[in-house]
């Protein structure tokens, strides 16, 4: 596996880990948000393990909260927000440390279609904007069909 450049596969598991603390976003089918948390602190902590300043890392929550709309859930929970509102706010934390590579699984899954389309919109943005590369597996055929590039895996027979 390269990244960035370098071979992956020679490298000792601390290293491994601060490249993919530093190059890669994920985004799984559920959120796995921290608890006790709150939703801008679930997108601060993350950019604080890589070394941003925390006024920094205030920032850039609110800036990814306000641009999937949820600049106004920012102070609640997990528990307090919807199954789409946690999705948004793990996207929010996948983007957070800027990576070059965002690694999706169904990430909008749990979203209605209005949502859904407002979250495929940023990233597309962000894309556009940063160089952003994401992997996305989805079933949804509407989302795929948007994407620059397909790739249909099928089960195979053996």
């Amino acid at each position: 596996v390269i990244l960035g450049g370098r071979d992956m596969t020679g490298l000792p598991d601390h290293a491994r880990t601060e490249a993919r603390r530093a190059e890669l976003g994920f985004v799984y089918q559920f959120h796995h948000l921290l608890p006790e948390f709150s939703a801008a602190e679930n997108i601060v902590l993350p950019q604080l393990a890589n070394g941003v300043a925390a006024p920094a890392a205030g920032r850039r929550a609110a800036e990814l909260l306000e641009r999937v709309g949820l600049s106004h859930r920012a102070s609640h929970r997990p528990a307090e927000l919807s199954g789409g509102e946690q999705q948004r706010v793990a996207f929010c934390r996948a983007l957070a440390n800027q990576p070059a590579l965002l690694l999706a699984d169904e990430p909008t899954g749990n979203l209605d279609p209005e949502t859904s389309d407002r979250v495929f919109e940023v990233l597309m943005a962000l894309v556009r904007e940063t160089g952003l590369a994401a992997l996305i597996a989805t079933h949804n055929h509407e989302l795929a069909g948007r994407m620059d590039r397909i790739v249909h895996l099928n089960q195979a027979v053996a």
